[in-house]
């Protein structure tokens, strides 16, 4: 016996380190590997009252925008402001070259004055011709009692009554006159203003407290009527243009709570609120289209045209029973859940 055991220490030796390996591999198999029980996550059914929420996408837009811009035809003589550059109402952002336009002022004064001058002198002119016109109209009535008295000739009291009729012409033509003057003066002063008004209009001025968002035009550069050189906008009014799609947007509504999170502040999520629902859906992307607006304007602004996540709060739905997602499976078709019963997944 003792020479067998001397002959086979080796097969001993290795039997030594077979059998334990083997059975711990027979161990993992049971607790870990395939032949190992498959454990189960039981969760308990429970009535709640769900919570929906609307996911979509949307960019960063302002509500009300300024393109203030000249409003004739010019060319820029200087810009004050850069994009970035906060302005108040009231203030000078930019310039257009006045050209001839001052020196059109002083001819236009010039020619005003002259047409005052022209009515003190039809007024003049008026009182004068109303002396002679007066003296006539008394020598006239004069001449005609001494006709009635044969005292003059019927050819002198004729001649009285035509120098009373000329005057009388001459008081009509100085007061057409004077009524020319003074409605050549009224043009003037109308036109004096009008000048003025463009004198004025070529100062380039915010019209409401905001942000330049946009500078379009340099100085030297012409522009046209209506061409905006600056742009502003209103921090305040600076609200998500959203996009939903349509087979899930039922609930969605003006005045519904949702958060935003800008894409340059991934994981700040930001008040915010729907203000309205577009009443034009977009029918090639089969989305529908709000407006989500900010509950506090944020801090710093931010840029236009930002891409922005959003999540919109739905009515909630009546209690019913609920199930974890990952508790549903289609199995031949058919979506239900595997129910325990005693110590088995039916």
């Amino acid at each position: 016996m003792k020479n067998w055991f001397a002959a086979n220490r080796r097969l001993l030796g290795l039997l030594a380190v077979l059998l334990p390996l083997a059975g711990l591999l027979v161990f993992v198999a049971l607790r870990a590997g395939p032949l190992a029980a498959v454990p189960v996550t039981v969760a308990t059914v429970e009535s709640q009252a769900l919570a929906p929420a609307l996911f979509g996408i949307g960019t960063v837009e302002a509500r009300y925008t300024h393109r203030i811009g000249p409003t004739f035809a010019g060319r820029v003589a200087t810009v004050a402001v850069q994009p970035g550059d906060a302005v108040r109402a009231g203030q000078v952002v930019g310039e257009m070259d006045p050209v001839d336009l001052d020196e059109r002022l002083v001819a236009q004064e010039a020619g005003l004055r002259r047409a005052e001058a022209n009515v003190l002198a039809a007024q003049a002119q008026m009182r004068e011709v109303g002396a002679r016109r007066s003296f006539a109209d008394a020598q006239a009535t004069r001449y005609a009692r001494l006709l009635q008295s044969n005292s003059v000739s019927s050819e002198a009291a004729a001649a009285k009554r035509q120098e009373a009729d000329a005057a009388a012409a001459a008081q009509q033509a100085a007061s057409a006159g004077a009524e020319a003057a003074r409605q050549e003066l009224s043009r003037l002063r109308a036109e004096r203003d009008a000048l003025r008004v463009q004198r004025a209009n070529l100062r380039l001025v915010a019209p409401v407290d905001g942000l330049v968002v946009r500078r379009e035009a340099d100085p030297g550069t012409t522009v046209v009527a209506g061409q905006a050189v600056v742009e502003i906008v209103e921090p305040a009014s600076v609200w998500i243009h959203a996009r939903f799609d349509q087979q899930r947007a039922t609930g969605l509504a003006a005045e519904r709570p949702a958060q935003i999170v800008l894409r340059s502040r991934a994981g700040e999520a930001l008040a915010g609120t729907v203000v309205r629902v577009e009443p034009l859906a977009d029918a090639v992307t089969e989305e529908v289209i709000a407006k989500i607006g900010f509950a506090q304007p944020p801090a710093r602004l931010p840029p236009l045209g930002e891409l922005a996540e959003l999540t919109v709060a739905l009515p909630a739905l009546p209690a019913r029973p609920l199930v974890p997602n990952a508790a549903v499976h289609r199995v031949e078709g058919r979506l239900g859940v595997w129910v325990v019963e005693g110590a088995r997944a039916l």
